[in-house]
């Protein structure tokens, strides 16, 4: 059997093979597994809210990462990745090493852009790899898009990196929130805002597949 550390480094990136959890957007600080996301967060000079949110597991057994997506108000599932503020916070479970983020992101960014596309977002793509590092339970990375500026990594609140361009956010965004996402269920249930009951999704004991 594999060592977890090993499995979770090459597919959890994002949301490759788990189980979820959707909740709700409320209108007090979300609390998901003693972790705790902020009702709005600031990006540039925009109050932003909390959309939705979710806790992800693998094979219905390890928790993953929670996660909490920031859109601003009435922002459309369809207008997701549009030129708009937007944040995704990550707040993790396992360990994962650096290097396996880029590894896992980058077949879901081949399926969601082309070919010549790709290529005009490489060096961007090589810069941000860079920029990740090891993660414990505990850590977490966000990252946050402003029209103008570009995305933000941070890791712990920590700033790490700015990439440029509304093309690469979109792109980047797209691992997640993409036309062919690393997982649909969890695209779905982290853009549909306000559910009044919270559902959870099985999936496949199939990592690679989204």
């Amino acid at each position: 059997m594999p060592s977890v550390n090993k499995t979770f480094g090459i597919i959890c990136c994002a949301i490759l093979g788990v189980a979820l959890t959707s909740l709700p957007s409320q209108a007090h600080a979300l609390t998901i597994e003693n972790t705790s996301f902020a009702k709005t967060v600031t990006i540039g000079e925009q109050r932003v809210p909390l959309h939705g949110a979710a806790l992800l597991r693998w094979q219905k057994l390890v928790k993953v990462y929670v996660a909490a997506l920031y859109l601003p108000e009435q922002t459309k599932p369809s207008e997701a990745l549009s030129d708009i503020p937007k944040r995704l916070e990550i707040s993790y479970l396992i360990s994962i090493k650096a290097a396996d983020f880029g590894k896992a992101a980058e077949p879901v960014l081949a399926r969601n852009v082309s070919e010549e596309e790709l290529a005009g977002l490489r060096s961007r793509i090589n810069r941000i790899n860079a920029a990740y590092r090891n993660i414990k339970p505990g850590d977490r990375y966000a990252l946050s898009y402003q029209p103008g500026k570009g995305t933000e990594l941070s890791w712990n609140n920590q700033p790490l990196i700015t990439i440029e361009g509304a093309d690469f956010a979109a792109a980047y965004f797209g691992i997640w929130l993409g036309s062919k996402p690393l997982d649909k269920k969890f695209k779905k249930a982290v853009l549909k805002k306000r559910q009044q009951h919270p559902a959870v999704s099985e999936l496949p004991n199939q990592p690679g597949r989204g």
